[in-house]
């Protein structure tokens, strides 16, 4: 019934509506009609990721390293990729799976998908496949409590998985007793050794992020004032921002360009970085910085730590619970109302964190200034982040959460629908 159900509001309601309006009246709608799991469903086999399988976002990351941990540790796993049906871009078109689309009774399905989308989500994967299946959330979000339209979620699923203790704090009050848990984000990066970068090459900071994700929240323009304020016009030094999707709101470029002020030593640059591209990008630099305002988890900071390279962030939200100053520089911040010109983040009363840009531009000159010490800080920080996202451990995890899946190492599935 929510094919016609949706059909109705596109053709009645729809262009009548602002864009706020639309996705209120489509997530409405896809909470009253899609099918829902029998509470009393069990983890079973086969297990099958959801989400946005071949987007270039953050969830899409996301589901799929679970879905390669899951399946390195010997698990049979399967994907759905909804990245059309979700109304996101089709731009990582190289990630292979096995087609899940197909399996009906039992299974556990892991839906790397927003509160706010995941009956919509429920609605496009149809009763057949939903019958007799264990629904797991895998939730990200960056605030300290998490939007209203995420409630109506709930009844969708048996249990839900997080990857940081902040998340775990903001989505505990809308859980209802289902079980929460803490699960460690399975990254492992296939990295080339580092070039060696000879002396006539500039002392190269590093803020890569995703302006779909919010500019504000992302806060580049902190990072690029803290940067002037530490080195100024310096030829010998240089800043490296690499953005993409643009074209979601192009005013946060002209936002970095104005606090970039045409500067020599700053190279602002878009686009969307296959892995070997995002190796050479990492390979060219000394330090990586983030000063976001908030963070579900952080990866831009995850993936400068594995790559072996200091990093100076925010001391506030999801990257704290690996980022310390034994691996890496934290900078303090205070908390201010949330401000999204965007409107990606909103809610009366949500504070967000606005980094120290002074304390910012000291540990760019510190780390400038000590060679030794960066090389120290890199070690520590790759150490520490190849044990705390180890895909094994992930794996791990999960089958320890769920039982029902370890006999499942032993078993094998037909492979017929491939992607």
């Amino acid at each position: 019934m929510l094919k016609p159900a949706l059909t109705f509001a596109h053709r009645r309601v729809w262009r009548r509506l602002p864009h706020k309006a639309r996705r209120a009246v489509l997530f409405r709608l896809a909470s009253w009609w899609a099918p829902r799991p029998a509470p009393d469903a069990k983890a079973a086999g086969p297990i099958i990721i959801v989400g946005m399988l071949r987007h270039a976002s953050g969830l899409g990351a996301a589901a799929r390293a679970c879905h390669d941990a899951l399946k390195a540790s010997g698990l049979p796993v399967y994907g759905i990729d909804l990245t059309e049906k979700l109304m996101h871009e089709l731009n990582h078109t190289d990630f292979t799976y096995d087609d899940g689309r197909q399996i009906v009774g039992e299974g556990t399905a892991f839906l790397h998908i927003s509160g706010s989308l995941l009956p919509l989500a429920m609605g496009h994967l149809g009763r057949a496949f939903v019958d007799r299946k264990r629904f797991v959330a895998h939730w990200f979000w960056e605030l300290p409590q998490v939007p209203k339209d995420w409630s109506p979620a709930i009844p969708f699923i048996h249990e839900i998985c997080v990857n940081t203790t902040f998340v775990r704090d903001a989505i505990r009050p809308i859980t209802h007793g289902r079980p929460l848990h803490v699960v460690s984000y399975p990254l492992a990066l296939k990295t080339v050794p580092r070039a060696e970068r000879g002396p006539e090459e500039p002392f190269t900071v590093l803020v890569v992020f995703n302006i779909a994700s919010s500019v504000a929240r992302k806060n580049p323009c902190a990072a690029i004032v803290a940067f002037r304020r530490a080195f100024g016009d310096d030829p010998s030094v240089r800043l490296i921002v690499k953005y993409m999707n643009a074209f979601v709101w192009p005013d946060g470029v002209r936002l970095m360009e104005e606090a970039a002020g045409g500067a020599a030593n700053i190279e602002l640059t878009g686009g969307v970085l296959d892995e070997a591209g995002m190796d050479a990008l990492y390979g060219r630099a000394d330090v990586v910085m983030s000063l976001h305002r908030a963070e579900g988890l952080g990866l831009p900071v995850a993936e400068g730590m594995l790559r072996g390279l200091p990093v100076i962030a925010t001391d506030w939200s999801g990257s704290a619970d690996f980022l310390t100053r034994e691996t890496g520089v934290p900078v303090n911040y205070e908390l201010v109302p949330v401000n999204d010109p965007q409107g990606k983040y909103t809610g009366s009363g949500v504070r967000w964190a606005e980094a120290d840009v002074g304390a910012a531009a000291a540990a760019l000159q510190a780390l400038r200034a000590d060679p030794a010490w960066r090389q120290r800080l890199g070690a520590a920080a790759a150490a520490h982040a190849t044990e705390f996202f180890l895909p094994q451990r992930y794996a791990q995890q999960v089958i320890d959460l769920m039982p029902g899946l370890m006999e499942l190492r032993s078993m094998s599935y037909g492979r017929e629908h491939s992607c």
